[in-house]
């Protein structure tokens, strides 16, 4: 059966470009909206299997808000956030409120026929660089570390032991172990280095 889905671009001239694009893959069409209220209005009638949505919306709703509306509906829809540049900070606000990925408005048809059929089945779609993590890392729960634990995570990640972390910190080595159970319960990993390389992956060091 084909995949169905629901264009949002507030520029008419974009929306005809998509559509005929994935259309030429075999994707059905099956609506468009111009504005993020619109599309949320379609989206509960017509059920689509992935909105593609530009991040970047005119007045009213950004792609953010949107995505947030989208996913919270029943029968929630993948999302697929569309933006010009992939350093814009909304992409990772949009990954967060549950967008399936982002893709780049210059990719090939290829890529997007890809990420439409990741997205429906309910993959993290890579990112233009090809990575799957970074979605990955973006929509798992959001970490919060005290200011201690972030002082400890820090010298752990240096390979740091124990009896230096509490010289380094001025703690005893008791506290900095107590510190160091939490950060891995709250990492959800068990050993050190893997403590060390997930905190990486979520951002969390500051590198």
């Amino acid at each position: 059966m084909s995949i169905r889905i629901l264009l949002v671009d507030d520029h008419p001239i974009v929306r005809a470009g998509l559509r005929a694009v994935v259309q030429a893959r075999g994707v059905s069409v099956i609506g468009e909206a111009a504005t993020g209220e619109e599309a949320v209005a379609l989206a509960a009638d017509l059920r689509p299997d992935v909105v593609l949505c530009d991040l970047r919306l005119g007045a009213g709703m950004d792609g953010v808000a949107t995505t947030i509306a989208l996913r919270a509906l029943p029968d929630a829809p993948a999302v697929l956030i569309l933006t010009t540049f992939d350093h814009d900070a909304q992409i990772i606000r949009a990954v967060e409120a549950g967008a399936a990925g982002y893709l780049l408005k210059d990719v090939g048809t290829d890529v997007i026929a890809r990420a439409i059929a990741d997205a429906a089945a309910g993959s993290a779609v890579p990112t233009p660089g090809g990575d799957t993590r970074l979605v990955a890392a973006l929509r798992a729960p959001r970490v919060t570390l005290t200011a201690r634990e972030q002082e400890v995570l820090a010298l752990v990640a240096t390979g740091a032991g124990n009896r230096e972390i509490a010289a380094r910190l001025f703690i005893s080595e008791a506290t900095v172990k107590t510190h160091v159970v939490h950060l891995l319960e709250k990492l959800g990993v068990e050993s050190r280095s893997a403590a060390a390389a997930e905190a990486r992956r979520r951002g969390l060091l500051g590198e």
